[in-house]
């Protein structure tokens, strides 16, 4: 794990720029324990959006790598990164501490770090809707922790502090958003399509001249479908030294479902049988509208000196939005702020994707049990299974052309996204949280219920039958975090009492001492 780390943080292809450079990886965990050092995963992992979850299985890692001339260095370079791993996906909040603690290390090396360790240790843990003033180096980054319950697509939530912060703090707008039009500038023409493979999980390559390109590139796609959530892999940077490396360049087996973000030319010849191919060149931002990348057939992509553009066979199931362009485009010609034409471009997929995802919505809900069918003694009703073809019937009255203006083969798009593991993921959540629902209005029912009349041509074996069973529910309500209040639960644990005062010393004491 640490070797792959240490592959990671540095650019694997020759680099002959001088200065700093910031990007960010993830890598999966190896083998061992999956489960985290933090005792509140489960209620960060509840309360937060699914986009910004604790990941289980992976790591993040941001890096702050230097390379400056140094005549001492055996190389005549001298070139060290620092890097920050994390469990959370926050991109902004991590590079922002990386800019004030890199310099100072690079300076002071392991006092200075021990220091700044010694300050983070003393931080909060993030807790979804709070407002965090985060001390480090004589400087307090301030930021908000997304939550669950904000309203997408809104401005985050300027708060109020109490407490006057000397020196005023470092507001950071966002822990995790890019700047979306600068990382999408040269595609912009192509963003529909790029969405499209995104929903669908489509294995892709982002080929670029640096690891920031890479990552940022690779972060923005995958971010594309929020409030959706992204289940398939990502690599915001990958080496040839990776673990999977094989794993990904194999031709004896298809592509995995992946978005894997590469710089060395190496990979224009092992990775040439993927099906979608995306070639950026340096982000610049510039007073016009940049070149266009184009899109090329698959079989262009031979030379190492390969042109900028998007190499797939795709035909996108929906038509481009014109309109979005124009916008941007005039934008540009105003010298409109980044973040302003940023934030025109994520409401956009932000539209898009709701406008895709409420018909699934509506008709999952539909497939919840009427709550008068739920009745105390017996097992809830089951969700009723999720039927394609009954969907599709649905769109022709709540499809999404309610909501979009885009024309094109919705119905396509839908047959296609429910074999990607973005739809397995999806169904999964939504699942689970409709079961939990469920056991929470049963839970409800019982404490309704007259006990006392159920219990009086019962007999012993059924009442002890019940007291189990009511257990099992309270420990995985308690457990499960369902969606129940806590005087219900109380009260449960009340009718546990009287049901078993009602029966014989013997089995009181058995029952007591379980």
């Amino acid at each position: 794990q640490k070797t792959s780390i240490c592959y990671l943080s540095f650019p694997d292809s020759y680099s002959g720029g001088l200065g700093d450079t910031q990007f960010s990886f993830r890598l999966r965990q190896a083998g061992g324990s999956r489960s985290s050092p933090f005792q509140d995963d489960g209620r960060y992992n509840r309360e937060a959006p699914v986009t910004l979850q604790r990941e289980a299985a992976h790591y993040f890692g941001y890096v702050y790598f230097r390379q400056v001339k140094d005549s001492s260095m055996r190389r005549g370079y001298f070139q060290k990164s620092l890097v920050l791993v994390s469990r959370l996906p926050y991109v902004n909040l991590f590079q922002c501490l990386l800019q004030l603690i890199a310099p100072e290390y690079f300076d002071k090396l392991e006092p200075c770090l021990e220091a700044v360790c010694n300050e983070i240790d003393q931080w909060p843990p993030p807790v979804p809707g709070q407002t965090l003033n985060l001390p480090v180096m004589g400087v307090v980054i301030q930021v908000r922790i997304p939550s669950r319950v904000d309203k997408p697509g809104s401005s985050p939530v300027k708060q109020c502090n109490q407490e006057n912060l000397l020196p005023a703090p470092l507001v950071l707008p966002s822990v995790h958003e890019l700047d979306l039009f600068r990382c999408f500038q040269p595609v912009l023409i192509h963003i529909q399509m790029l969405w499209e493979l995104m929903l669908l999980g489509e294995p892709m390559v982002v080929m670029a001249p640096s690891p920031t390109v890479s990552s940022e590139m690779v972060l923005a796609l995958t971010s594309c479908l929020a409030p959706l959530r992204y289940c398939c892999d990502f690599r915001p940077y990958f080496t040839i030294h990776d673990s999977e490396f094989k794993e990904y360049t194999t031709r004896t087996q298809a592509p995995p479902n992946i978005v894997v973000g590469v710089t060395n030319p190496f990979f224009i010849k092992t990775l040439q049988h993927w099906p979608h191919i995306l070639r950026v060149g340096e982000l610049r931002m510039s007073g016009d509208l940049p070149k266009q990348v184009k899109v090329k057939k698959l079989a262009k992509l031979k030379t190492l000196d390969t042109k900028p553009g998007i190499y797939t066979s795709y035909k996108t199931f929906l038509h481009k939005d014109k309109t979005l362009i124009k916008r941007l485009l005039k934008g540009i010609q105003r010298k409109r702020p980044s973040e302003v034409q940023s934030a025109l471009l994520r409401r956009h997929l932000l539209e898009l994707t709701q406008s895709f995802i409420i018909p699934l919505e509506h008709y999952m809900a539909s497939l919840m049990p009427l709550q008068r069918a739920i009745t105390p003694w017996k097992n809830p009703p089951q969700i009723r299974p999720f039927c394609q073809e009954d969907f599709m019937k649905s769109l022709e009255h709540a499809g999404p052309q309610l909501t979009c203006v885009l024309k094109g083969d919705w119905l396509g798009l839908y047959r296609r996204f429910f074999k990607s593991p973005n739809f397995d993921g999806w169904f999964r959540q939504r699942h689970r949280e409709m079961t939990q629902k469920l056991e929470a209005l049963h839970l409800e029912a019982i404490c309704e219920a007259d006990i006392v009349a159920w219990m009086k041509d019962k007999s012993e074996v059924e009442i002890v039958d019940l007291v189990l069973k009511l257990r099992e529910k309270l420990v995985r309500a308690r457990c499960q975090h369902l969606p129940v209040k806590e005087e219900t639960l109380q009260r449960v644990s009340l009718y546990i009492d009287t049901i078993i005062g009602s029966l014989p010393e013997d089995l009181q004491t058995v029952l007591h001492h379980p």
